[in-house]
């Protein structure tokens, strides 16, 4: 299950369980309508609560960031998870977006709001 969060600039989204191919869709809908008025946006992912997900979450993750090379100017993703760690890092291949990963989300919000990050925010990679 995921939850969304739209702003003008931003569209945040929280994992929850296993996401579905349901739930990717649902994320692309949405961030998809916002790209059209503001384009490009930034992206939070909280991925702390996710437990897993499917090979086919895993090829539309893949098939949707290639799709949208620059519509996205920031992407912070929190987790802990070195699976997602390493899809993040390989898919800095295919964007424009500048992808980080966070521990905390006060340092991600930090970072996406262009503020300067504390000691103790400082981004895992």
């Amino acid at each position: 299950m995921i939850t969304t969060d739209v702003s003008p600039e931003r569209v945040e989204m929280r994992a929850y369980g296993t996401v579905t191919l349901a739930d990717c869709k649902a994320f692309e809908e949405v961030s998809n309508y916002r790209v059209l008025f503001n384009r490009p946006i930034d992206l939070l992912f909280d991925l702390r609560s996710m437990t897993g997900y499917s090979l086919d979450v895993a090829i539309e993750e893949w098939r949707y960031v290639r799709a949208h090379p620059s519509d996205f100017r920031k992407v912070a993703l929190l987790t802990d998870d070195q699976f997602v760690t390493w899809g993040a890092w390989f898919s800095q291949f295919f964007t424009e977006a500048d992808i980080r990963i966070f521990e905390t989300e006060r340092a991600a919000r930090h970072w996406l709001d262009g503020d300067s990050l504390l000691e103790e925010d400082i981004i895992v990679h």
